[in-house]
């Protein structure tokens, strides 16, 4: 069990909690209780102590999250876990897929009732405390369901397929599996808003009214095929505002949360409006569903070498090599491929973030709409505006506000 994957891989999940806490204890360390100047008219003292006090707490239980999780794996690696699992899920003498599946199933029920308190304390307590709040206990359970009905639907084909290709296809298998996920990616971007996200979300066309005339009006400006603006009830869930793109072809939409609707003037929701579009004509979905595509062919070229490696098997105790049970060990051997890629990818984010930007305040009348929105949003949604640059780099898939705010300025 002790051999050089068994050390490189407990090496590498320890660094990973290191970072971890470097970078937490960085950025709780950068909190200042002087309200930054831009923000003077928008927190109040009050307010603004709230807010770092809600990043105490959230963080806090974050870390408290991460050991706890981490102690978990280590206690079930050690005493056997994957292998008693692996031999249950053999016991039943099924096909290897079929093996595989239930393989799977297993760990993803434990790790999911590990969690399940977790996400309860969340919603009901920290949340709740913080005047955010708004899930009741049949929506949490309803979403649990959902959550769970998707995992099913989606999960089980997909894993079958790349078990069946992985184990059958020989060395093209992993140039099959990643065509498989390519396709099955794209049918879900494109898909998604029309049939997932409405699982969760009431989608309602924008009223008519002043703020759907501007918004007509402005797509009309810039040449944007407006095929779909929605309102969803975020408010169901949350006092919390966003806006975000999703989909795209025939199937793309944008979409506003009714508390953003509610915080802000038709001139700033347009202005938010136009960063979500800047996305789509800067090409940033395609462009992140790429590169997303290219890291995983070559997780799955990589994940080809070590295909029933005895040698990885031995690190974790296993008295059977699988298929399907290499997935599980190869990912956690590639975490520090995964984590550096993974930078690369929040960096190329925040790149996309300023981008979006620049568009919109290059199509809006005045930039200071764009500003005063995210100002709104930032406050509504008590967010950290002094972020430690090291726990940004790890972390921030948007750039930290207050630079956001002085690149508008300075276009």
């Amino acid at each position: 069990m002790f051999n050089l994957y068994f050390w490189i891989i407990l090496g590498t999940l320890m660094l990973s909690q290191i970072l971890e806490l470097i970078s937490v204890g960085l950025n709780l360390k950068n909190l200042s209780p002087e309200l930054p100047e831009e923000f003077s008219g928008y927190y109040d003292e009050t307010k603004y102590a709230k807010s770092q006090n809600y990043l105490k707490t959230t963080t806090k239980f974050a870390v408290i999250k991460s050991q706890f999780n981490f102690l978990v794996l280590l206690v079930f690696w050690f005493s056997g876990g994957f292998n008693l699992a692996d031999n249950f899920a053999r016991s039943l003498e099924l096909n290897s897929i079929l093996t595989g599946l239930v393989f799977f199933g297993l760990l993803g029920t434990g790790s999911f009732l590990l969690n399940l308190p977790f996400s309860i304390y969340s919603t009901f307590v920290i949340e709740e405390k913080f005047g955010f709040n708004r899930t009741t206990p049949q929506t949490f359970i309803l979403d649990l369901f959902k959550h769970l009905f998707l995992s099913l639907v989606l999960g089980i084909p997909v894993l079958s397929a790349l078990f069946y290709f992985f184990g059958n296809a020989g060395e093209s298998g992993w140039l099959l599996a990643w065509a498989a996920i390519a396709l099955f990616t794209v049918i879900i971007q494109a898909l998604a808003p029309a049939l997932i996200m409405p699982l969760f979300y009431k989608f309602q066309p924008v009223q008519d009214g002043e703020l759907k005339d501007k918004i007509n009006h402005f797509a009309d400006k810039i040449d944007f095929p407006l095929q779909g603006v929605y309102v969803i009830d975020g408010s169901r869930r949350s006092s919390k505002s966003n806006a975000f793109f999703t989909g795209f072809g025939k199937n793309k939409r944008i979409a506003l949360f009714d508390t953003l609707i509610e915080e802000h003037t038709p001139e700033e929701i347009i202005a938010v409006l136009a960063h979500e579009i800047g996305h789509y004509k800067k090409k940033h979905i395609i462009k992140s569903m790429l590169i997303s595509l290219l890291h995983t062919g070559v997780m799955f070229y990589l994940l080809s070498l070590f295909l029933l490696n005895a040698e990885l098997f031995a690190a974790f105790g296993m008295e059977h090599l699988s298929v399907y049970a290499s997935f599980i060990f190869f990912g956690m051997l590639y975490s520090p491929i995964s984590l550096f890629l993974s930078i690369f990818e929040k960096y190329f984010s925040r790149k996309n973030e300023y981008q979006a930007d620049n568009f919109a305040v290059e199509n809006i009348p005045d930039g200071k709409n764009l500003i005063s929105g995210l100002k709104k949003l930032a406050v509504n949604n008590l967010s950290n505006l002094t972020p430690h640059p090291f726990h940004v780099f790890l972390n921030y898939s948007h750039p930290p506000l207050l630079k956001r705010i002085k690149a508008i300025k300075n276009h």
